[in-house]
């Protein structure tokens, strides 16, 4: 047996042809969907990046202990489950955040592993005193100070100096280099191979070939990194067109190299004996509930609801919807089982083989999803509950051995926060080991949003949100009954105002 996954990052599924989206076409994903069991109730869990992929390792929600952080010494880690059972792991990707403080554990569980450097302002090519930014160029954040000083902007437009041909952009890289594994191993047995790209990640650069495809009415300067926050009098509608074109070019490029894969799978005839899994961590609003991006706003399915196919040669299922209530932490529970291995104690995803076998097993009551310390969603694939802290005074902590994070390039987690953390005698799934308790300080402005509830059956489009007694008693229930299986510490019970 063998595993493919091929993840995309901010990877919307209403622009998807096979989710019903038509801003791009998406022959690729069409030709995927033909072949795989498309499942339309998939939601992610920890946002964002590396949060997500510490779910994708451990089958377990990260955001309720603790903010973006590495992989922890009591964590069982999916890819070297396969290692110590003779199942060689291979990444391959372009996502420079598994390479940060803020990263840093998790593509070393891999028995074998490439990155490619280059996306998003990546601290790459040393040219001091930079002046490739474009004249009229309009900044991510709008030059807020931190994101100057952490260099982003001007690093990136020095990483695309060397980028001036298609082949030489990471994503090009890192399917290539996926797809020589393939070449080089596809007559072996006991492998799984992990092909990530950090793309359609905003900057949304691509070269002209994929720009000429999706003409706008924009003529600005260069605009293709959208801020992070509402949409407002800044924006035009040619401007919130032109991002949506360019956005689309960057999926046309990812549908291509997407193709790339499906080829050697069908050339080589691998698709008989071999899994495969395309996903992304969530998706990305483009205006959408006037707002850009993620994380500073809800999760509103646009950012929520991401697509999953997969293809299982034991069922040989194909072509079908599934509407099962499945999550992120349900991948490595899928990919150890389909190797026959016995799956942690700690996890909390499940193998989807049942759903694979006619699309219609049930997973689950609710999932989970949220960032830590922003509004804590619950769906049980009718409702969309997004709660908001109520009791603001009572603080949260990290629990955590790996005092690092997301913020820059030195994302220790601060000296005055370090001076208050305690030592805790840990959680349910900390193996027995005390963490640190570490107070957390930073504002989250998502958690700053009105309590939400929707009804999908009737607001699928989620404009309208409900005032409904019953059905809200009803989704607190369930969030604090899979908080509760979680292992979520009391105070976050106490400032959301949960009962445990």
């Amino acid at each position: 047996m063998r595993v493919i996954m091929v993840m995309f990052d901010s990877l919307n599924r209403n622009m998807l042809n096979p989710y019903g989206g038509n801003l791009a076409a998406t022959p690729n994903f069409n030709r995927l969907a033909e072949h795989c069991v498309t499942f339309d109730n998939c939601y992610a869990g920890s946002l964002p990046c590396m949060p997500a992929r510490r779910e994708l390792h451990t089958g377990r929600y990260n955001f309720l202990h603790r903010s973006w952080g590495p992989l922890e010494p009591f964590d069982d880690s999916m890819p070297e489950l396969l290692n110590h059972s003779g199942i060689h792991s291979h990444m391959v990707t372009d996502h420079y955040h598994y390479f940060e403080d803020g990263g840093a554990t998790y593509h070393t569980r891999y028995r074998t592993w490439e990155g490619f450097r280059g996306q998003e302002g990546d601290a790459w090519k040393g040219v001091v005193s930079p002046d490739q930014i474009p004249e009229g160029y309009r900044n991510r954040c709008d030059g807020v100070a931190d994101n100057w000083e952490h260099n982003w902007v001007p690093q990136d437009f020095v990483n695309r100096s060397y980028m001036e041909t298609e082949e030489k952009q990471p994503q090009s890289l890192t399917f290539e280099a996926g797809c020589s594994f393939i070449r080089t191993n596809h007559g072996a047995d006991q492998w799984y191979l992990q092909i990530e790209t950090f793309d359609p990640h905003e900057p949304f650069f691509s070269q002209e070939k994929f720009k000429k495809l999706f003409p706008d009415p924009y003529n600005g300067g260069v605009y293709d990194w959208p801020d992070y926050r509402k949409v407002d009098e800044r924006d035009t509608p040619e401007e919130i067109l032109h991002l949506r074109a360019e956005y689309a070019a960057l999926l046309t490029m990812c549908d291509e190299k997407l193709g790339e894969v499906l080829d050697l799978l069908d050339e080589y005839g691998m698709w008989k004996d071999t899994m495969v899994i395309v996903n992304t961590d969530h998706g990305f609003l483009l205006a959408e509930h006037g707002q850009w991006a993620k994380c500073h706003c809800p999760f509103y399915n646009e950012v929520a609801r991401i697509p999953l196919f997969i293809w299982d040669p034991v069922t040989g299922t194909r072509g079908i919807h599934a509407d099962s209530l499945v999550q992120t932490i349900d991948l490595p529970a899928t990919i150890l089982a389909q190797f026959g291995l016995r799956l942690p104690e700690d996890m909390e995803g499940v193998p989807l083989q049942p759903v694979l076998a006619d699309g219609g097993k049930a997973v689950r009551k609710a999932a989970l999803y949220g960032i830590f310390g922003g509004q804590i969603n619950c769906t049980d694939g009718r409702y969309v509950y997004m709660r908001s802290p109520v009791d603001t005074d009572t603080g949260i902590y990290q629990y955590t051995l790996m005092p690092t994070r997301h913020g820059g390039r030195r994302a220790f987690i601060e000296n005055g926060e370090l001076e208050k953390m305690t030592l805790s005698e840990g959680l349910s799934f900390t193996k027995g080991l005390p963490v640190l308790r570490i107070p957390y300080e930073k504002e989250v402005g998502q958690a700053k949003y009105d309590t939400m509830l929707f009804d999908l059956e009737n607001d699928p489009g989620q404009e309208h949100p409900i005032h409904d007694e019953e059905a809200e008693r009803y989704m607190a229930a369930l969030m604090a009954e899979r908080m509760k299986e979680n292992g979520c510490p009391e105070e976050i019970f106490m400032r959301y105002g949960l009962k445990k």
